[in-house]
C-alpha cells in the first residue's frame, strides 16, 4: 500500500492533509529514521518506520472514521488547545471517544456549523480552494446595505493588502431594528472574510452563523450540541472527493 506521506499522516488521523504538510515541511516527520521535508514522498505504511516529532505512528489496517457535526455557540475557540484556557470546541466534543480535528474554521465570535473528522483526505477536499465547497453564513451586520453596495461585493472586490475576494451570491432577508440580516454563500473560506467584506462596505458584521457546508445542513441541532453524521450524509460528502 504504497502512498503519499502527507496522505498517510492525515488518514492516521494525525491532522488534516493541509497541517500534515506544514509538519513535513517543517522538518517534524521522519521515515526510516530520517527526516523528510518534501511533499509527494511516499511511504509503504506495513514497511517503513514513520514518526511525527519522534512518536512512532503504528499503522492500523480499515481505520474507523467519525464525522461528527456541532452547533459552535460564540465564545468558542475553533482549536485543539488555547495557551489562555479559553473554551475551544473540544470542551464540547468530550463524550467524543475518537480524536478527531476541525474541518476549516470559525472565529471565537462566530457560531454555527462545523463538521469534526478524522478522515483526512475528507477535510483536505472539503477545505481546498480548487474544490469550491459552497458556504451559506445567516449575517446581521449594523445598518441596511443599499443593493448597490450588496452588488457590488456579489461581483468579487479587492480589499486592503491585495486580500481578494471572489464573487458571490448574498441576499438581504430581512430588516430588524435598522440592521439588516443577509444570506450569503462563498465558496472559499479566508480568514475573517465576511466580516472584511462588511468593513469594506461600511456595514460591521453583529452576528454570524455558518448554516451549511457543502450538503450539510445545521438544521436541527442546538447551539452547543452535536451529533454524528447518517450514512447519507457522510455518501453526499464523499461526492465531493
Amino acid at each position: 500500500m504504497i502512498e503519499r506521506l502527507q496522505k498517510y499522516l492525515a488518514g492516521a488521523g494525525i491532522a488534516s492533509r493541509r497541517k500534515s504538510e506544514e509538519l513535513i515541511l517543517q522538518g517534524q516527520v521522519q521515515v526510516n529514521n530520517s527526516v523528510v521535508t518534501e511533499l509527494g514522498t511516499k511511504v509503504d505504511p506495513k514497511k517503513d518506520k514513520i514518526e511525527v516529532d519522534g512518536k512512532l505512528i503504528k499503522y492500523k489496517e480499515n481505520k474507523h472514521y467519525s464525522y461528527i457535526l456541532l452547533n459552535k455557540p460564540k465564545g468558542y475557540l475553533t482549536s485543539l488547545s488555547d495557551p489562555f484556557s479559553r473554551p475551544t470546541v473540544l470542551d464540547l466534543l468530550k463524550d467524543v471517544k475518537e480524536r478527531v480535528y476541525p474541518v476549516g474554521r470559525l472565529d471565537y465570535n462566530s457560531e454555527g456549523l462545523l463538521i469534526f473528522t478524522n478522515d483526512g483526505e475528507l477535510t483536505y477536499a472539503l477545505t481546498h480552494p480548487a474544490k469550491k465547497v459552497e458556504k451559506v453564513y445567516i449575517v446581521k451586520v449594523k445598518g441596511i446595505p443599499s443593493s448597490e453596495k450588496l452588488k457590488t461585493l456579489s461581483k468579487g472586490v479587492t480589499l486592503k493588502n491585495n486580500y481578494k475576494i471572489s464573487p458571490c451570491n448574498i441576499y438581504l432577508l430581512k430588516t430588524v431594528n435598522g440592521n439588516a440580516i443577509l444570506k450569503i454563500k462563498i465558496k472559499e473560506g479566508k480568514k475573517r472574510q465576511i466580516r472584511k467584506m462588511a468593513e469594506y462596505i461600511g456595514h460591521f458584521v453583529l452576528k454570524l452563523r455558518r448554516v451549511q457546508t457543502g450538503p450539510i445542513s445545521l438544521k436541527g441541532v442546538k447551539p452547543g450540541e452535536y451529533r454524528y453524521l447518517n450514512k447519507e450524509e457522510i455518501k453526499s460528502l464523499k461526492k465531493i472527493l
